[in-house]
């Protein structure tokens, strides 16, 4: 018989069916024994006799078992149906103690040792709803920007030169030559805007900065998006808000089983999120906080919180937008705001008082990427081959980045970014 999985089980009842997945959990009652299987879609209950029980005698939770049974309709069992008249066999036995239960509600693991043994971890059923999840704002992005007309690209991970210069890199020995990790795909997706005016890339970014906190990892997954014949960053930002309404309406939509084991309450995006420019989100700061914010060049974490409740609190608004961050905290090819050139044309979007998003106005002009440049004490000539697509042509463009953990760990108030993060790589974890 054709394998059906847990989801498929009602369209069977009073049928024979097979199934086959991990052994999650087994009650030993006697004559009747109740038997947990888990798959892809969830969980469903087999009744054993005793006799029945004969080959899993020394074998433990995880171990692969295929069963043939009729499905039968039982209220108290998961998703109201379980198997009768089974009939068992093991695929793959395991004869060793799992590191940490993952027949529980909730893992006991700490997180080191959840991390060292994530390749087990991962199947428990609340990191896999937390990996559907984060596979849902990628879905979701992607299905927004098709909306807006957007082009899906696939650039480069190891590149010649630096893209962000304030950022630490991770050099390579590409055959004899240096080479880096990109740190973003930012000066491709700028180039392509040449070529498909909108477009955009879900990839790994790699960052060598040596953070130690629980927000920061060293490779993360980048929601990437660029567009051109902008007006500014405003225009940008508008874009964004459609994308994170559109991200959030396909996790409602698709997501359902796993936001609800979860717990997790989905944001709302109106028609505009609210806005406030870098200077006066300082004196704010200040002000509600005590917090000596004030000709400081970005802002701390501490910062963002308070913006944070201050958007709740003033708009009802999990989303703010924060504008026009110094020019001297931001990359060379950010555009300066033409009446405050101090400040620049650029924005981050904070989640429930965590920066999320950064984004913003780039040059387009040749001459002025030149200028700027060369103000910021920066070489021409790793970005030659970058540059050229400025000689011919560029309309003015814009765009921005989603750190897609950040994101879930920031829907999911998790403590530490690790737990929405698939084998993290930071300061002292290479492994698994």
């Amino acid at each position: 018989m054709k394998r059906i999985v847990a989801s498929e089980l009602s369209q069977h009842v009073g049928e024979r069916v097979t199934m086959a997945g991990w052994l999650h959990n087994l009650r030993r009652m006697g004559r009747v024994n109740f038997l947990l299987l888990r798959d892809r879609t969830g969980l469903a209950q087999a009744v054993l006799g005793k006799e029945d029980l004969a080959p899993l005698e020394g074998l433990q939770m995880e171990t692969v078992l295929e069963l043939s049974g009729t499905v039968v309709e039982a209220p108290a069992a998961p998703l109201g149906l379980e198997l009768h008249g089974v009939e068992l066999k093991v695929l793959s036995p395991v004869a060793d103690t799992l590191p940490f239960e993952l027949n529980q509600p909730h893992l006991s693991a700490s997180l080191p040792v959840f991390l060292d043994h994530a390749t087990v971890g991962q199947r428990h059923p609340r990191q896999q709803a937390t990996l559907r999840i984060a596979a849902g704002i990628a879905a979701g992005f992607r299905q927004a920007l098709h909306a807006e007309g957007f082009t899906e690209i696939f650039t480069p991970k190891i590149v010649a030169s630096a893209t962000e210069s304030g950022a630490t890199v991770f050099k390579l020995d590409y055959f004899g030559q240096p080479a880096y990790l990109a740190q973003s795909p930012q000066f491709y997706k700028q180039i392509m805007v040449g070529v498909f005016e909108k477009v955009y890339e879900v990839g790994p970014v790699f960052r060598a900065e040596p953070h130690a906190t629980t927000r920061h990892v060293n490779e993360y997954v980048s929601l990437d998006a660029e567009m051109g014949f902008i007006e500014n960053h405003f225009t940008v930002m508008d874009c964004l808000t459609r994308v994170m309404r559109g991200i959030l309406a396909y996790l409602a939509e698709h997501c359902v089983d796993e936001l609800a084991m979860l717990e997790v309450e989905l944001a709302q995006v109106g028609e505009a999120i609210p806005w406030i420019y870098f200077p006066d989100a300082q004196d704010l700061v200040y002000r509600r906080e005590g917090i000596d914010a004030r000709g400081e060049p970005d802002l701390a974490p501490e910062h963002e919180r308070a913006l944070g409740q201050w958007a709740s609190e003033e708009f009802g608004s999990d989303f703010l937008f924060v504008t026009g961050y110094p020019m001297a905290k931001r990359p060379f090819y950010t555009h300066p705001n033409p009446t405050d050139p101090a400040y620049s044309n650029s924005f981050d979007l904070l989640f429930r008082g965590m920066e999320l998003v950064t984004g913003g106005q780039r040059l387009h002009i040749y001459d002025d990427y030149c200028a700027a440049a060369e103000k910021a004490g920066l070489s021409l000539e790793p970005y030659q081959e970058y540059l050229e697509c400025f000689k011919y042509g560029m309309p003015p463009h814009g765009g921005f980045a989603i750190g897609l953990e950040r994101f879930v760990a920031q829907l999911l108030q998790a403590q530490n970014l690790r737990w929405a993060t698939l084998f993290p790589r930071d300061l002292a974890r290479l492994k698994p």
